[in-house]
């Protein structure tokens, strides 16, 4: 095995949490939950789109929705709609320059200052917003 091969690790080199941190999680995650996001608007005009059925055919649509799969996903939906807003938020903020901090000569070992701990606040705070509203999402959907 060459030098070069060993350094073809793909996507999943790409998705390893463990080697890069919680930036490239929050990466993975905004990427997945604006394809997620993506599949439940296509999914949400079809839906909507049964209404031209009549009662008969919206009801019957419907039904399929209101099942404990169908919460789920609109619990999964409702999580990736918080997480993507809120951490695109954080990057449009850490884009305008706030939160950012001063920068300095690039010294080795180079640490960037755009990598600070008021953009980790930002992302755990994504992430734990997120599944604060799935479960009063699953509360309230489930009547709990």
């Amino acid at each position: 095995m060459t030098n070069q091969d060993e350094h073809k690790e793909g996507i999943g080199g790409m998705i390893n949490p463990r080697r890069y941190g919680i930036e490239r999680v929050a990466y993975l995650l905004m990427r997945l939950s604006g394809l997620g996001l993506l599949a439940y608007f296509i999914g949400h005009i079809y839906e909507t789109s049964s209404i031209l059925k009549g009662q008969v055919g919206w009801n019957e649509f419907l039904a399929l929705t209101q099942t404990n799969e169908g919460h789920a996903i609109l619990a999964i939906v409702i999580a990736m709609c918080v997480f993507h807003t809120v951490n695109g938020i954080r990057v449009m903020l850490g884009h305008g320059g706030v939160g950012v901090g001063k920068p300095a000569r690039p010294d080795y070992p180079y640490i960037p200052a755009s990598q600070n701990i008021r953009h980790k606040m930002g992302i755990y705070s994504a992430i734990i917003l997120a599944a604060i509203a799935m479960m009063y999402g699953l509360a309230v959907m489930f009547g709990e």
